[in-house]
């Protein structure tokens, strides 16, 4: 199986990823920032036989206080699990797939967080794929469930469905033309938000940004889903005629070139800039200004990043000794034939 920053989906030029999160809590068990270690173990093991015994040799277990603080960082890069999850240093539970791209956090804020992220534009077939393991864990479980409220959580933000989906975009053109402020006005009145993946600025390293739905309650899943996917499309429709403008622009392409030129020579790379430069030749890729297949652009997004660069390269945890390892695993790359 692929992993999905490893692969192109659907619109993939654009899309990155599609991400359902499904939020359970089992009725038997209080909460589990009320639930001791022994309570903790029992919620664990007991979502752990049913996911084994459901779906053999496709999941795996992990302690987390097995892993190091920068492991854990890592897994919260590639969108396996949050930063929160990360941060914590006590025994913590997770179930994830062979290839990484589905995963099960235990206990965390609620008693299971299941999400899958599948490659593209595809909420139906992550939701799917997200809904065949939520089925199996209930029909071994009673979930906390309200028939006047829907899944009850420990946030009130994910009452109701207790579903997030979300999408991961690339944005260049309509960040330079500096349209993305009217465009987060527009989808918030439909229930959804737009922000940063990398950053918290209004211009992010490397323009890649998140859209989400806002409304979990008085909403079912399935309009959620085909909400997500058609607002998708329209601001995909949007990036493409603004990238059509701009890439006859001259200096665009130059920026391009030289970013590629960068990237393909530098000896140094910090991360802000590796960010902002591979935003650039990804846009030159998905335009066909040149020929960098977008799998590779997409590989060196996460691979850069630096906690996963210090893992994958075994690299220090200073910036000199990162932005060496970086500029050599950029270097390798994008020269690969």
């Amino acid at each position: 199986m692929t992993k999905w920053y490893n692969t192109v989906g659907e619109a993939g030029d654009i899309v990155l990823s599609t991400g359902i999160r499904l939020v359970r809590n089992i009725e038997d068990f209080v909460f589990p920032c009320r639930l001791d270690s022994e309570g903790r173990q029992k919620v664990s093991q007991l979502v752990r036989d049913i996911v084994f015994d459901a779906f053999p040799d496709e999941f795996c277990y992990i302690e987390t206080d097995t892993l190091t603080y920068m492991q854990r960082l890592s897994m919260a890069e590639r969108n396996i699990i949050s930063p929160e999850f990360a941060g914590r240093d006590d025994k913590n539970g997770l179930i994830l797939s062979s290839d990484e791209n589905t995963g099960i956090m235990l206990c965390e804020q609620d008693h299971i967080r299941l999400q899958t992220i599948m490659p593209g534009l595809c909420p139906e077939q992550a939701y799917e794929y997200a809904g065949k393991i939520d089925k199996a864990i209930a029909e071994k479980v009673k979930y906390a469930y309200s028939d006047s409220i829907g899944y009850l959580t420990q946030s009130p933000s994910d009452l109701g469905t207790a579903m997030r989906c979300s999408v991961m975009l690339h944005l260049p053109a309509l960040s330079d033309m500096g349209r993305l402020p009217r465009l987060a006005r527009s989808i918030r009145s439909l229930g959804f938000s737009i922000r940063p993946v990398y950053g918290v600025h209004s211009r992010t390293p490397g323009d890649f940004y998140s859209v989400s739905n806002r409304i979990t309650l008085g909403i079912d899943e399935k309009t959620a889903v085909n909400n997500l996917k058609s607002i998708t499309s329209h601001i995909a429709a949007q990036e493409h005629n603004a990238a059509s403008l701009l890439i006859e622009d001259e200096a665009w392409q130059d920026r391009i070139f030289r970013a590629y030129g960068i990237l393909s020579t530098a000896r140094l790379l910090s991360y802000e800039e590796f960010m902002q430069l591979i935003s650039i030749v990804r846009f030159g890729s998905a335009t066909g200004v040149i020929d960098v297949p977008l799998e590779k652009t997409n590989m060196l997004i996460i691979g850069g990043q630096p906690a996963t660069l210090s893992v994958i390269k075994g690299v220090d945890d200073t910036s000199t000794s990162r932005n060496a390892a970086r500029a050599k695993m950029v270097r390798e790359v994008i020269r690969e034939r």
